[in-house]
């Protein structure tokens, strides 16, 4: 039994090497022209500081349209 709990703190890691910062943030696309809010992604904070501009379908419109990040 001894040698069981060794091992298994051997294997635990340290707090400090399991903490991670999170470079990715989830973000909700809002449609400019109608409003609505039907797309989830996710952005790199380092890479694109910057609000996302994409454009999307919208069912509502029937068409493509741009689509920008929200908060």
């Amino acid at each position: 039994m001894m040698n069981r709990f060794k091992l298994n703190s051997f294997y635990q890691k340290d707090k400090s090497e399991m903490k991670v910062k999170r470079l990715r943030q989830t973000i909700i696309l809002a449609c400019e022209e109608t409003g609505e809010r039907i797309y989830l992604t996710s952005k790199n904070k380092r890479n694109t500081p910057e609000r996302l501009v994409l454009k999307k379908y919208s069912p509502k419109l029937r068409r493509r349209a741009i689509f920008k990040e929200m908060k």
